[in-house]
Protein backbone atom coordinates (compact mmCIF):
# COMPACT_ATOMS: atom_id res chain seq x y z
CA UNK A 1 0.00 0.00 0.00
CA UNK A 2 2.80 2.46 -0.23
CA UNK A 3 2.25 5.28 -2.40
CA UNK A 4 0.15 8.54 -2.18
CA UNK A 5 -2.91 8.80 -0.44
CA UNK A 6 -5.41 11.73 -0.85
CA UNK A 7 -7.89 11.45 1.53
CA UNK A 8 -11.11 13.92 2.49
CA UNK A 9 -13.27 14.98 5.09
CA UNK A 10 -15.33 11.67 4.74
CA UNK A 11 -12.27 9.91 5.81
CA UNK A 12 -10.06 12.73 7.99
CA UNK A 13 -13.29 13.16 10.41
CA UNK A 14 -13.23 9.31 10.59
CA UNK A 15 -9.51 10.35 12.69
CA UNK A 16 -10.71 12.42 14.72
CA UNK A 17 -14.82 11.47 15.61
CA UNK A 18 -15.73 8.93 18.34
CA UNK A 19 -16.06 5.51 16.76
CA UNK A 20 -19.95 5.50 17.07
CA UNK A 21 -20.50 8.35 14.65
CA UNK A 22 -18.87 7.06 11.78
CA UNK A 23 -18.98 3.35 9.42
CA UNK A 24 -15.85 2.44 8.06
CA UNK A 25 -13.99 3.79 10.78
CA UNK A 26 -11.56 1.20 11.18
CA UNK A 27 -10.85 1.56 7.57
CA UNK A 28 -10.22 5.06 8.33
CA UNK A 29 -8.06 4.47 11.28
CA UNK A 30 -5.56 1.92 9.25
CA UNK A 31 -4.81 4.71 7.00
CA UNK A 32 -4.41 6.89 9.95
CA UNK A 33 -1.68 4.15 11.13
CA UNK A 34 0.18 3.98 8.48
CA UNK A 35 0.62 7.59 7.89
CA UNK A 36 1.37 8.29 11.19
CA UNK A 37 4.32 4.88 10.94
CA UNK A 38 5.43 6.54 7.48
CA UNK A 39 4.05 3.48 4.78
CA UNK A 40 1.48 6.37 3.46
CA UNK A 41 1.91 9.41 2.39
CA UNK A 42 -1.12 11.08 3.05
CA UNK A 43 -2.26 14.38 1.20
CA UNK A 44 -5.27 16.63 0.92
CA UNK A 45 -5.95 19.85 -1.26
CA UNK A 46 -5.81 22.89 0.91
CA UNK A 47 -9.31 23.22 1.41
CA UNK A 48 -9.77 20.24 3.62
CA UNK A 49 -8.93 22.47 7.04
CA UNK A 50 -12.30 24.72 5.70
CA UNK A 51 -14.16 21.71 5.02
CA UNK A 52 -13.07 19.77 8.46
CA UNK A 53 -13.11 22.78 10.42
CA UNK A 54 -16.89 23.87 9.72
CA UNK A 55 -17.60 20.59 10.46
CA UNK A 56 -15.58 19.99 14.05
CA UNK A 57 -16.47 23.98 14.67
CA UNK A 58 -20.46 23.69 14.72
CA UNK A 59 -21.04 19.54 15.46
CA UNK A 60 -18.14 19.14 17.94
CA UNK A 61 -16.55 22.63 19.08
CA UNK A 62 -14.63 21.38 22.14
CA UNK A 63 -12.39 19.19 20.53
CA UNK A 64 -12.18 21.29 17.07
CA UNK A 65 -8.87 23.04 17.83
CA UNK A 66 -7.07 19.99 19.04
CA UNK A 67 -8.30 17.64 16.19
CA UNK A 68 -7.27 20.40 13.68
CA UNK A 69 -4.19 20.91 15.00
CA UNK A 70 -3.29 17.27 14.88
CA UNK A 71 -4.97 16.93 11.53
CA UNK A 72 -2.83 19.79 10.51
CA UNK A 73 0.53 18.16 11.92
CA UNK A 74 -0.24 14.96 9.57
CA UNK A 75 -1.53 16.85 6.07
CA UNK A 76 -0.15 20.37 6.30
CA UNK A 77 -1.40 22.98 4.66
CA UNK A 78 -2.50 20.73 1.76
CA UNK A 79 -1.93 21.32 -2.48
CA UNK A 80 -3.16 24.75 -3.45
CA UNK A 81 -5.42 25.58 -6.25
CA UNK A 82 -2.63 27.80 -7.37
CA UNK A 83 -1.32 24.89 -9.03
CA UNK A 84 -2.31 25.14 -12.82
CA UNK A 85 -1.87 21.66 -13.54
CA UNK A 86 -4.06 20.79 -10.56
CA UNK A 87 -6.86 23.23 -11.22
CA UNK A 88 -7.19 21.84 -14.96
CA UNK A 89 -7.86 18.56 -13.79
CA UNK A 90 -10.31 19.93 -11.11
CA UNK A 91 -12.24 21.93 -13.78
CA UNK A 92 -11.86 18.50 -16.17
CA UNK A 93 -13.79 15.86 -13.57
CA UNK A 94 -15.99 18.94 -12.60
CA UNK A 95 -17.44 19.36 -16.36
CA UNK A 96 -17.24 15.64 -17.20
CA UNK A 97 -18.67 14.51 -14.29
CA UNK A 98 -20.99 17.56 -12.91
CA UNK A 99 -19.66 17.58 -9.70
CA UNK A 100 -18.63 20.44 -7.01
CA UNK A 101 -15.09 21.87 -7.91
CA UNK A 102 -14.42 21.05 -3.81
CA UNK A 103 -15.23 17.30 -4.29
CA UNK A 104 -12.63 17.15 -7.55
CA UNK A 105 -10.44 18.57 -6.05
CA UNK A 106 -10.00 15.42 -3.79
CA UNK A 107 -9.87 13.63 -6.71
CA UNK A 108 -7.75 16.02 -9.38
CA UNK A 109 -4.81 15.34 -6.49
CA UNK A 110 -4.55 12.19 -6.63
CA UNK A 111 -4.71 12.30 -10.53
CA UNK A 112 -1.93 14.79 -10.74
CA UNK A 113 0.58 13.48 -7.97
CA UNK A 114 -0.05 9.84 -9.27
CA UNK A 115 -2.24 8.57 -6.21
CA UNK A 116 -5.01 7.54 -5.10
CA UNK A 117 -8.38 9.34 -3.65
CA UNK A 118 -9.66 7.52 -0.96
CA UNK A 119 -12.99 8.60 0.09
CA UNK A 120 -16.33 7.48 1.66
CA UNK A 121 -18.86 10.04 -0.17
CA UNK A 122 -21.05 7.40 -2.03
CA UNK A 123 -22.42 9.91 -4.07
CA UNK A 124 -19.78 11.01 -5.72
CA UNK A 125 -18.63 7.59 -5.82
CA UNK A 126 -21.74 7.05 -8.12
CA UNK A 127 -21.28 10.28 -10.06
CA UNK A 128 -16.93 9.52 -11.11
CA UNK A 129 -18.50 5.96 -12.28
CA UNK A 130 -14.79 4.39 -13.44
CA UNK A 131 -12.93 7.39 -13.09
CA UNK A 132 -9.37 6.19 -12.17
CA UNK A 133 -7.15 7.28 -8.99
CA UNK A 134 -9.88 6.58 -6.76
CA UNK A 135 -11.26 3.53 -4.10
CA UNK A 136 -13.94 3.46 -1.76
CA UNK A 137 -12.62 3.48 1.88
CA UNK A 138 -14.27 0.48 2.29
CA UNK A 139 -12.04 -0.85 0.07
CA UNK A 140 -8.75 -0.11 2.54
CA UNK A 141 -7.13 -3.36 3.15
Amino acid sequence: MAGLYVVDASVLLKWVLPPDHEPWQDEAWSIFVAARQGKIEPAAPSLWGYEVGNILSRKFPDQAAESLASLTAILGEGHSVADSAFRAVILELLARNRVTFYDAAYHALAIVREGVFVTADEKYLNAVGSESHIMHLKDWR
